[in-house]
């Protein structure tokens, strides 16, 4: 098969394929028009986030067997008209899965212990002890929001704490050794921690809003590892002020993608991001949860895997 890369990825995933006898072209710069004009002429093509793929751009691939998306989700895809145009789709969750457990696991422990707040006094003269008394895992109920491979991973990693895990996922009786499944009233009865763990769908389009906020009985620890459009920023900010979400850790935020600098430069940041940005019980990274050196690699391999599969 012909098969276009849109985004470099680890080199493993062009090497393998050329291995199993396909023809792989590059073409990482090119306007999304462009790549239009000549998507007829292959048989696959895999991306990570470049643009989207919407049914503009799928008509005009007229020959496409297959779409390879490094990565978990398929929200940038056109995915009901690929698949009534016979394209099959291929995602990689397993590949960051293990990297985004840690990293939400770490933001959870950074947060309670005051790790980024200290760390910052500490470089700036200040020793300040039971400023940073912190707060300890052990004895807390965890509640996840989507159990597929990222919460399953995240869960797996609360292993060795002595906590309750408890989840709320769409699919029925999926539950296991390492969390229990409850109804979304329930775990909104007894977390003290929420991990967010959902894809980005119309379902969870700002999912965490007040009115979910307010439904928790207990104030807890809130982090998203998952899609920034699924929590209402602004509402947000009300629950960290007023003390309802105790801190949060946000990897992803609903003001990312292409516009997310210009918030910097144009005085248009929103008063919620602001409030973010200065706040000493919330820690961000840049949509990096599943970003580690090892997941580059497992990301490809999953793709040259399921391609390997599906197509000999």
């Amino acid at each position: 098969m012909n098969i276009l890369h849109l985004d470099e990825n680890h080199p493993l995933l062009i090497d393998q394929l050329a291995t199993l006898g396909h023809t792989n072209h590059e073409d990482y710069t090119s306007s999304k028009a462009e790549i239009e004009a000549k998507i007829h002429e292959y048989d696959g093509f895999i991306i990570r986030s470049r643009f989207r793929i919407d049914a503009d751009f799928l008509a005009k691939a007229t020959n496409l067997k297959f779409i390879g998306r490094v990565g978990a989700g398929l929200e940038n895809i056109d995915c009901e008209f690929a698949e009534q145009q016979g394209i099959h789709l291929i995602s990689a969750p397993e590949g960051n899965r293990n990297a985004v457990g840690e990293h939400a696991l770490g933001m959870l422990l950074s947060l309670m212990n005051k790790l980024n707040k200290a760390d910052y006094e500490v470089r700036n003269g200040k020793w300040l002890r039971e400023a940073n008394r912190g707060f300890e895992l052990d004895g807390q109920t965890v509640g996840i929001i989507g159990y597929g491979n990222m919460g399953k991973a995240f869960a797996k990693k609360l292993r060795g704490f002595d906590v309750e895990v408890l989840f709320y996922d769409l699919k029925e009786n999926i539950g296991d050794e390492n969390a229990t499944q409850v109804s979304l009233s329930e775990l909104q009865d007894r977390a003290t921690v929420l991990s967010l763990h959902t894809p980005q769908t119309s379902r969870t389009l700002n999912m965490i809003n007040k009115k979910f906020i307010q439904g928790f009985k207990h104030p807890f620890w809130f982090i998203n590892t998952a899609r920034g459009k699924s929590v209402v920023t602004h509402d947000l900010m009300k629950a960290l002020l007023s003390g309802k979400i105790l801190g949060a850790g946000l990897d992803v935020l609903e003001y990312e993608k292409s516009s997310f600098e210009n918030l910097f430069n144009d005085n248009q940041m929103p008063e919620a991001f602001k409030y973010l940005i200065q706040a000493e019980n919330v820690l961000l990274s840049p949509h990096v949860a599943g970003w580690t050196k090892e997941s580059k690699e497992r990301l490809a391999q999953t793709i040259v895997d399921k391609i390997k599969t599906h197509f000999h």
